[in-house]
């Protein structure tokens, strides 16, 4: 790894790390847990709707307000636009929910976001490829840009196993059969500024070996098409541009980490890989 192709895959993960918890957000408490991290100006609007502050001046959503109910009432008002789709309300990754709401409302209450990403290899003699996913021009979030071959947000009431297998068969037509041979490999983390709001998320990530043979194709107008990549050229299309999805970036360096592309025994490789556990608290 060059010190030029270290700056650039660590700038990847700051990009990802811009959120100052502690200083710029306040806390959003619910069932006696912290749920989410709040801009102060936005906690100001959020008193409208209910939210109170307690004796220990946390602001507080009473147990008399239900958290989806929330969420719709923020839409209605037009402060995010719905995705029709509900999320699973996690305190810690480790956490059982405590509630669910819209997908849209959770970067907008600095909730704990959950996904599910898979890189699709393919070994062809002593060379591994890798499949890229092309997303939608007409995606809402990040239109066509580089992505996985399968990637997607844990539904409300969904593992990251089962939320795998129905991302496999929606976005990219993998059989059951085949994306049980999935291996979860690692969890990578962030906190981040985006334009819809502070992303939190929590990503697990899976490898899948496919026979030269298979062949991906879209199923839900997600993903405009594949194309078969070689890993060292998505290693250096991740460390020279910006062409992959934001968050793409930091599971192909924990891939390329993975699979040696990085060496593991450098000081560097170290640094980027404490920082794909970016920091969800305080």
């Amino acid at each position: 790894m060059q010190p030029s192709e270290f700056k650039n895959l660590l700038q990847h993960i700051q990009h990802c790390n811009t959120a100052n918890l502690g200083q710029d957000f306040l806390p959003l408490q619910a069932h006696k847990q912290i749920i989410g991290w709040v801009r102060p100006d936005f906690m100001q609007t959020l008193y409208q709707y209910g939210v109170v502050q307690n004796q220990d001046k946390i602001d507080i959503v009473p147990p008399d307000i239900s958290l989806e109910e929330l969420g719709q009432r923020l839409i209605a008002d037009q402060h995010t636009k719905t995705m029709n789709e509900l999320f699973d309300i996690y305190p810690t990754p480790y956490a059982k929910p405590v509630g669910q709401i819209d997908r849209s409302v959770l970067p907008l209450l600095g909730m704990i976001g959950t996904g599910v990403h898979l890189n699709g290899l393919v070994k062809k003699g002593n060379d591994v490829y890798l499949w890229v996913g092309h997303r939608s021009p007409h995606k809402r979030l990040d239109p066509g840009k580089l992505d996985h071959i399968v990637a997607g947000g844990i539904p409300a009431g969904h593992t990251h196993q089962t939320a795998l297998a129905k991302e496999a068969e929606e976005e990219a037509n993998i059989p059951q059969d085949l994306i049980a041979q999935a291996e979860y490999t690692s969890m990578v983390t962030y906190s981040m500024i985006r334009p819809e709001g502070l992303r939190r998320d929590v990503l697990y990530c899976y490898d899948l070996w496919l026979p030269q043979d298979f062949k991906p194709t879209p199923n839900d107008g997600e993903v405009a098409g594949f194309e078969l990549m070689k890993i060292e050229d998505a290693y250096q299309r991740v460390c020279t541009t910006n062409d992959f999805k934001f968050n793409i970036n930091l599971v192909l360096i924990d891939l390329f980490l993975r699979l040696g592309i990085i060496s593991k025994k450098t000081a560097n490789a170290q640094i980027l890989k404490t920082g794909l556990r970016g920091k969800l608290f305080p």
